[in-house]
């Protein structure tokens, strides 16, 4: 379902639960200025079209033990299809690579990776990512603070869009 195909209160619906994906169907309802049956007939259709892929805890990786946060630029030898698709296949398997994003330019792939250490990522870096099939570099970058941490969409500035277009 394209974007436009969104009416007003879907994207409040998406906007509200994005913040606060374990609010009630009532409060929900409420915010978005629509009663509660409506409102949970909307969730469902934005979750069966595939707007709403699913809910998650945002958990503190550092409260959990897992000290080291690192970026990994990856470029591949051959940038095949087959080939960027083994890469990625590969990079699911990993459960240190949290995030695995294909780029155009001097970098094919960038990794977020987390690990309870230096010594873990390392060991990691060595045995798993630069020993992968196909790659040809990696250049990795520690980070040392998160300054913004914000998941999802800016819905504010959709909201502008699409108030010029009218």
């Amino acid at each position: 379902m394209p974007t436009t195909k969104l009416d007003p209160i879907d994207r409040k619906i998406l906007a509200e639960l994005q913040n606060d994906g374990r609010m009630t169907n009532v409060e929900l309802a409420k915010r978005v200025g629509i009663s509660a049956p409506p409102c949970l007939r909307r969730v469902r259709t934005l979750e069966e079209s595939g707007y709403i892929r699913g809910y998650h805890a945002d958990v503190d990786a550092r409260m959990l033990g897992f000290e080291v946060q690192v970026f990994a630029m990856v470029g591949l030898h051959s940038q095949a299809e087959a080939d960027l698709v083994a890469f990625e296949n590969r990079c699911a398997e990993w459960p240190l690579v949290r995030e695995c994003h294909m780029l155009n330019g001097e970098i094919d792939f960038i990794l977020k990776c987390v690990a309870p250490d230096l010594s873990t990522f390392q060991s990691f870096l060595t045995e798993h990512l630069t020993a992968a099939p196909n790659v040809a570099s990696v250049r990795t970058s520690l980070v040392i603070r998160g300054a913004k941490d914000q998941p999802g969409v800016p819905f504010e500035v959709l909201e502008d869009r699409l108030a010029k277009m009218d």
